[in-house]
Protein backbone atom coordinates (compact mmCIF):
# COMPACT_ATOMS: atom_id res chain seq x y z
CA UNK A 1 0.00 0.00 0.00
CA UNK A 2 1.55 3.33 -1.05
CA UNK A 3 2.26 6.07 1.50
CA UNK A 4 -0.20 8.94 1.05
CA UNK A 5 2.22 11.85 0.81
CA UNK A 6 1.81 15.63 0.79
CA UNK A 7 4.89 17.58 -0.31
CA UNK A 8 5.70 21.23 0.36
CA UNK A 9 8.57 22.39 -1.87
CA UNK A 10 8.74 25.68 -3.77
CA UNK A 11 11.61 24.80 -6.11
CA UNK A 12 10.02 23.18 -9.19
CA UNK A 13 13.19 21.29 -10.16
CA UNK A 14 13.67 19.81 -6.68
CA UNK A 15 9.95 19.05 -6.36
CA UNK A 16 9.86 17.20 -9.68
CA UNK A 17 12.98 15.15 -8.94
CA UNK A 18 11.96 14.40 -5.35
CA UNK A 19 8.53 13.16 -6.42
CA UNK A 20 10.10 10.91 -9.07
CA UNK A 21 12.63 9.54 -6.57
CA UNK A 22 9.99 8.93 -3.90
CA UNK A 23 7.73 7.14 -6.38
CA UNK A 24 10.65 4.93 -7.43
CA UNK A 25 12.17 4.32 -4.00
CA UNK A 26 9.19 3.98 -1.67
CA UNK A 27 5.94 3.82 -3.67
CA UNK A 28 4.05 6.92 -2.64
CA UNK A 29 0.59 8.11 -3.51
CA UNK A 30 1.13 11.84 -3.96
CA UNK A 31 -2.07 13.35 -2.58
CA UNK A 32 -0.99 16.95 -3.06
CA UNK A 33 1.72 19.55 -3.21
CA UNK A 34 2.08 23.16 -2.14
CA UNK A 35 4.68 25.83 -2.70
CA UNK A 36 3.67 28.28 0.07
CA UNK A 37 2.90 28.07 3.76
CA UNK A 38 -0.60 29.47 3.21
CA UNK A 39 -1.50 26.91 0.53
CA UNK A 40 -0.07 24.03 2.55
CA UNK A 41 -1.87 24.96 5.76
CA UNK A 42 -5.15 25.41 3.86
CA UNK A 43 -4.84 22.01 2.15
CA UNK A 44 -3.93 20.27 5.39
CA UNK A 45 -6.89 21.87 7.19
CA UNK A 46 -9.27 20.70 4.45
CA UNK A 47 -7.75 17.19 4.25
CA UNK A 48 -6.67 16.30 7.79
CA UNK A 49 -6.77 12.54 7.41
CA UNK A 50 -5.69 12.29 3.78
CA UNK A 51 -1.97 11.92 4.38
CA UNK A 52 0.43 9.52 6.06
CA UNK A 53 3.59 11.48 5.30
CA UNK A 54 4.05 15.25 5.20
CA UNK A 55 7.37 16.36 3.71
CA UNK A 56 8.19 20.04 4.24
CA UNK A 57 10.99 22.30 3.07
CA UNK A 58 11.78 25.02 5.62
CA UNK A 59 12.58 28.04 3.50
CA UNK A 60 9.83 28.90 1.03
CA UNK A 61 9.34 31.92 -1.23
CA UNK A 62 6.20 32.70 0.78
CA UNK A 63 6.04 31.69 4.42
CA UNK A 64 7.98 29.11 6.35
CA UNK A 65 8.00 25.37 6.64
CA UNK A 66 8.21 25.80 10.41
CA UNK A 67 4.77 27.43 10.34
CA UNK A 68 3.44 24.42 8.44
CA UNK A 69 4.97 21.96 10.91
CA UNK A 70 3.48 23.89 13.81
CA UNK A 71 0.00 24.09 12.25
CA UNK A 72 -0.24 20.81 10.31
CA UNK A 73 -3.02 19.51 12.56
CA UNK A 74 -2.47 15.77 12.67
CA UNK A 75 -5.86 14.11 12.81
CA UNK A 76 -4.89 10.52 13.43
CA UNK A 77 -2.09 8.54 15.03
CA UNK A 78 0.86 7.69 12.87
CA UNK A 79 0.92 10.69 10.58
CA UNK A 80 4.59 11.49 10.08
CA UNK A 81 5.98 15.00 9.55
CA UNK A 82 9.43 15.18 7.98
CA UNK A 83 11.43 18.32 7.34
CA UNK A 84 13.67 18.00 4.29
CA UNK A 85 15.84 21.08 3.95
CA UNK A 86 19.25 22.38 2.96
CA UNK A 87 19.49 24.01 6.39
CA UNK A 88 19.36 21.05 8.79
CA UNK A 89 21.73 22.59 11.32
CA UNK A 90 21.47 21.35 14.90
CA UNK A 91 19.62 24.44 16.09
CA UNK A 92 17.13 24.48 13.22
CA UNK A 93 16.56 20.72 13.50
CA UNK A 94 15.91 21.08 17.23
CA UNK A 95 13.48 23.92 16.59
CA UNK A 96 11.62 21.90 13.94
CA UNK A 97 11.31 18.94 16.33
CA UNK A 98 10.05 21.22 19.12
CA UNK A 99 7.32 22.43 16.75
CA UNK A 100 6.28 18.85 15.94
CA UNK A 101 8.53 17.42 13.22
CA UNK A 102 9.22 13.72 13.64
CA UNK A 103 12.48 13.87 11.70
CA UNK A 104 14.73 16.40 9.99
CA UNK A 105 17.01 15.59 7.05
CA UNK A 106 19.47 17.63 5.00
CA UNK A 107 18.36 17.14 1.41
CA UNK A 108 21.91 17.62 0.13
CA UNK A 109 23.51 14.80 2.15
CA UNK A 110 20.87 12.78 4.02
CA UNK A 111 18.51 11.54 1.32
CA UNK A 112 19.45 7.94 2.07
CA UNK A 113 18.29 8.41 5.66
CA UNK A 114 15.10 10.09 4.46
CA UNK A 115 14.32 7.22 2.08
CA UNK A 116 15.13 4.67 4.80
CA UNK A 117 12.65 6.34 7.17
CA UNK A 118 9.99 6.41 4.45
CA UNK A 119 10.59 2.74 3.64
CA UNK A 120 10.26 1.83 7.32
CA UNK A 121 6.96 3.75 7.50
CA UNK A 122 5.72 1.89 4.45
CA UNK A 123 6.83 -1.49 5.82
CA UNK A 124 5.26 -0.86 9.23
CA UNK A 125 2.02 0.14 7.50
CA UNK A 126 2.11 -3.11 5.51
CA UNK A 127 2.71 -5.12 8.69
CA UNK A 128 -0.34 -3.48 10.22
CA UNK A 129 -2.44 -4.31 7.18
CA UNK A 130 -2.70 -0.69 6.10
CA UNK A 131 -3.83 0.52 9.52
CA UNK A 132 -2.62 3.95 10.69
CA UNK A 133 1.12 4.18 11.21
CA UNK A 134 0.84 4.68 14.96
CA UNK A 135 3.97 4.44 17.06
CA UNK A 136 6.46 4.01 14.24
CA UNK A 137 8.90 6.65 15.37
CA UNK A 138 9.01 5.81 19.05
Amino acid sequence: MPLSTFLVEDNAYIRHNLIAAMEDEIDIDLVGTATTEEDAVAWLAENPGAWDLLVVDLFLHEGSGLGIVKRCGRSRPGQCVVVLTNYATGEIADWARQLGADAVFDKAVELDGFFALCASLKEKGRERGGEPLEGLLS
